[in-house]
């Protein structure tokens, strides 16, 4: 039998030669980390991660996560040797159809793969809210005596996440937050893909992270297990600061021509190149994908360790259930993900009459009646809470508790500490998202952020992962089109709409007025399979008149007819989304007054529309109508997909410019005349022949603004908007 030393060399040996091999018959992947950060990992998995293989997701264990997802293999060897449901067929099968081992970490994907990563920075911004989360559901639900919360959240990064400008955005946010239980081990090889870091990373790391607030250690050796793994438990006794331990490896550890250079990151090592290092590390040359019996036992302590862990964790919650029963059984509901029986019974409508309101004001009010009854939703804005007023007033600032406030303003209100809500992220949009998804990955909060929609192009990548990974993240965005006004085209959103359509999953949500802003947060936080971009004007907006139009709930159907002239089939269809809509209504009534049957359709939610049963999108929008008119303060790219070819869109096809709001409005043909002659010249020989018109004529004045009459006064029927149309199928 092995000595110590040398069983732990043929366990580190044996990660990274699985590593290498899978690599190497793929012909594609990166197996120069894996081989230097191999001890690094080992120290961390086999002597400090609290996990069970056998229950990857039971709440208390400790979060890792490979931030540097290019070194992928160097986890499924990992998730393998300690007893994951990864076969050796599924690590010889890396990168190929079908695989369940993809290129890049993938959630979801197989057990114990926390977070997709790939994308340099993000894993490490991700491990920044995972610490949130766990020192806010700390502080929630731990008792003296009771810390039914208690992990860590362990990062391994590379030089690439740290140059990433994410990475210092939550770094910064980390160290004010002093998220003690965050450990970041950085594997220092100072080398890139293209070359050596001192091509164009030559900052002091240590200096710039103590500056952030962080507790910094240096490992100078990479193969010192001991060294590590000293560098991880006092890492692990700092409680107001987060860790960085920057470890020196050699990329390609054992490569004779490769090992300490770019040529060993991001390709196969080549078959004489691979059996180089493994004769360079004495490991058999003559076996792929070998692995020891005495290594398979060793590795697969972590299945036992893993029932011990969370057996002792099973315990203390029934002790816990005992002492505390309700607060137990919150916090069941709350990580099962379940929204609270009844929620959103405090959703009251906004009620007729009311005055003209921001669609941003209406959600505030919303977030109110909401916040009370959903003590899981927790978040904030990029330093833009009285613009976006997006905060929960009176749930807490979430804080270390140890960070004095004297002199401090811009306070919500209530704790000030770690149970606090109200996260403020600073300026820093990148991050705020990234860490949002955090959040959601660690389970037990419903995040939500806020910028202006302008901003939006900030947070791409962290959205696009989150509808990668199916969260239920929800994206604030306020001040929504060139309604923004006298700001310029440098705050005018045009084209991020569209952009944000475009993501995969990912639910996009502009409501009308007041009463469909309460439906689409009631839509936000049912949705549990990806996440929703909320799109929220500045400009106050009537709010519709229901008792003529159908209910707001039709939203939930993503489009609905809101108005119709006549019981009979449409002359044309006019359509649009948030501020356009009421213009629609108007434009639509006064083509009424000419004798034009029109309908006009509300969508506010493309992706929720079209995953509707195809009869009730064609009872909205039958495709023998052709005469359609779309409207949205936005690009026009998109909207062919309901307009046709025949149709017409109304909408962006520059940026906007530095005006009054109303002024910007008219200028580009934001209004109600503009709508009204694109309709006529869109109709023109498809409906009308001359001047075609009907017994249904509406005789009402008009106003400068829409004053909605009740259709069924043209013949005494019932309400020809069908204000049950949308429940129908």
């Amino acid at each position: 039998m092995p000595d110590k030393n040398e069983l732990e060399k043929k366990c580190i040996d044996t990660i990274r030669f699985l590593a290498a091999d899978a690599v190497e018959k793929a012909k594609s992947g990166h197996p120069g980390m894996a081989l230097g950060a191999a001890p690094m990992a080992f120290a961390l998995w086999t002597k400090h991660l609290k996990h069970n293989p056998e229950n990857p997701d039971w709440p208390d264990r400790d979060r890792f996560i490979l931030s540097a997802g290019h070194a992928s293999m160097l986890l499924y060897a990992l998730l393998h040797l300690t007893g994951y449901d990864l076969s050796l067929d599924d690590i010889k099968n890396f990168r190929q159809w079908g695989s369940r081992t993809p290129g890049h970490p993938e959630y979801r994907h197989v057990p114990g793969v926390e977070v997709t990563t790939g994308p340099l920075g993000q894993g490490l911004a991700n491990g920044v809210g995972m610490a949130v989360a766990e020192a806010h559901l700390a502080a929630r639900f731990n008792r003296a005596g009771q810390q039914i919360i208690d992990h860590y959240t362990y990062v391994m990064a590379s030089d690439g996440d740290l140059m990433e400008g994410v990475a210092a955005e939550s770094c910064s946010l980390a160290g004010h937050l002093r998220l003690g239980k965050l450990i970041v081990l950085y594997d220092d090889n100072r080398v890139s893909l293209a070359g050596s870091t001192g091509l164009a990373f030559t900052e002091d790391i240590e200096m710039r992270f103590k500056a952030y607030g962080w507790q910094v250690q240096k490992v100078k050796d990479g193969n010192d297990v001991a060294a590590i793994d000293r560098a991880i438990k006092k890492a692990k006794k700092e409680k107001e600061k987060p860790s960085l331990i920057c470890v020196r490896t050699t990329i390609g550890y054992g490569a004779p021509n490769k090992q300490g250079l770019c040529d060993s990151h991001g390709s196969p090592l080549g078959e004489k190149e691979l059996n180089g290092a493994k004769e360079a590390c004495s490991w058999p040359t003559e076996q792929a994908f070998y692995v020891s019996g005495e290594v398979a036992k060793f590795f697969r302590r972590a299945v036992s360790h893993g029932r011990k862990y969370e057996r002792a964790w099973q315990d203390a919650l029934a002790d816990y259930r005992r002492a505390n029963p309700a607060l137990a059984a919150e916090l069941e509901r709350t990580l099962s993900g379940e929204l609270p029986e009844g929620w959103d019974a405090a959703l009251a409508e906004f009620p007729a009459g009311s005055k003209d309101m921001a669609t941003r004001k209406a959600s505030e009010a919303v977030m109110q009646m909401i916040a009370s009854r959903v003590p899981e939703l927790a978040g904030g804005s990029a330093d833009l809470n009285p613009s976006t007023c997006t905060w929960l007033k009176g749930m807490g600032d979430f804080q270390s508790p140890n960070l004095g406030r004297e002199g401090l303003h811009g306070m919500v209100g209530g704790a000030w500490g770690y149970s606090g809500r109200n996260i403020h992220f600073g300026v820093r949009e990148h991050a705020m998202g990234a860490i949002s998804v955090g959040l959601s990955l660690h389970g037990g909060v419903i995040p939500y952020t806020a910028t202006f929609l302008t901003f939006a192009d900030y947070m791409r990548p962290p959205m696009r992962l989150a509808a990668l990974m199916g969260l239920r993240v929800i994206f604030v965005f306020t001040h929504d089109s060139v309604g923004v006004g006298e700001d310029g085209p440098t705050h005018q959103p045009v084209e991020q709409i569209m952009n944000l359509r475009q993501i995969p999953n990912m639910t996009v949500i502009r409501p009308a007025d007041a009463n469909e802003t309460l439906e689409a947060w009631r839509l936000a936080l049912a949705n549990t399979t990806g996440p929703t971009s909320l799109i929220f004007s500045r400009q106050n907006l009537p709010l519709l008149d229901r008792s003529i139009c159908a209910p707001a709930s039709c939203a939930g159907r993503g489009g609905y007819v809101l108005w119709e002239s006549s019981v009979l089939e449409p002359n044309i269809i006019l359509m649009a989304t948030g501020s356009e809509v009421a213009l629609a209504l108007e434009a639509g009534r006064r083509l009424a007054q000419e004798g034009t049957r029109v309908r006009v359709v509300s969508l506010p939610s493309w992706e929720i529309f079209d995953r509707q049963p195809q009869e009730y999108r064609d009872s909205v929008l039958p495709p023998r109508i052709r005469a359609r008119l779309a409207v949205e303060a936005g690009i026009k790219l998109g909207w062919e997909h309901y307009v046709g070819l025949s149709g017409k869109i109304i909408g962006m096809e520059t940026f906007g410019a530095s005006a009054p709001g109303p002024v910007l409005y008219e200028k580009f043909g934001f209004t109600s005349d503009g709508i009204f002659a694109a309709a006529r010249e869109s109709g023109r020989g498809l409906f009308w022949g001359g001047r075609q018109r009907t017994a249904l004529v509406m005789r009402q004045s008009f106003s400068s603004r829409p004053v909605l009459a009740h259709p069924s006064a043209l013949r005494g029927q019932a309400s020809v908007a069908k204000p049950n149309l949308c429940r129908e199928g």
